[in-house]
């Protein structure tokens, strides 16, 4: 029965993990999503290359794709309300 009640709890554990890295992974995305629409319509490009001009700015800088993405969401909201809320359904 404890051999059981262990592999519960690891299992319950796991799945926990997992919800949150998806979350994070979804917050993640919305910011990266933000920033190449800005890039888009600052340049008047394909998504495709404003994705490839965000990546090539992450590799250059040495930074992740994602706090490239949010420093040009913070660039562009700097006297505004934030933009990149995630809504999840709880």
């Amino acid at each position: 029965m404890a051999a059981q009640a262990l592999r519960l709890a690891v299992r319950i554990a796991s799945a926990d993990l997992l919800a949150e890295d998806l979350k994070a992974a979804m917050e993640s995305r919305t910011a990266i999503d933000l920033a190449t629409g800005i890039i888009m319509e600052q340049d008047h490009c394909s998504q495709y290359e404003a994705f490839a001009m965000l990546r090539d700015a992450s590799q250059n800088r040495n930074e992740k794709l994602r706090s490239v993405a949010e420093g040009i969401l913070e660039d562009r909201t700097a006297n505004h309300e934030p933009t990149s809320v995630t809504h999840f359904e709880e």
